[in-house]
């Protein structure tokens, strides 16, 4: 790769649990919901990748899943999703980021449900 390339860093499909959701049965203390979730940053890509420059560090992200477990009940899937875009936006080089959360286990006909929010850096708020 040269300077200038862009790289993309991905956490696929980590598994974890948040007290998510608008439903009674999502409202139960002593049953989280499992979510799956995927993280996926771009950045133009500076230095050499051997020697640790110009990559992007997605440890932060999943310290961030992390502590979902331990979180207060929030509604809303968009509102984590949020919350880890702030993290991905952090790094000043990140130029783009996309957060989707899938609720596997929600409705029985479907594989899963869940959202996406997809940003770039110059993009309002």
């Amino acid at each position: 790769m040269r300077d200038g390339d862009l790289v993309r860093a991905v956490l696929k499909d980590v598994e974890t649990e948040a007290h998510v959701g608008l439903h009674p049965w999502e409202r139960h203390p002593e049953r989280p919901t499992r979510l799956l979730v995927s993280v996926e940053m771009t950045a133009r890509r500076t230095g050499r990748a051997d020697r640790g420059e110009g990559i992007l560090d997605y440890d932060p992200i999943r310290e961030e899943l992390r502590a979902w477990g331990g979180r207060p009940h929030t509604d809303l899937l968009e509102t984590l999703a949020e919350e880890l875009l702030d993290v991905c936006f952090r790094n000043p080089r990140v130029e783009t980021a996309s957060v989707t959360i899938l609720k596997p286990d929600i409705f029985n006909e479907a594989a899963a449900a869940g959202v996406e929010i997809r940003r770039h850096r110059d993009s309002p708020a």
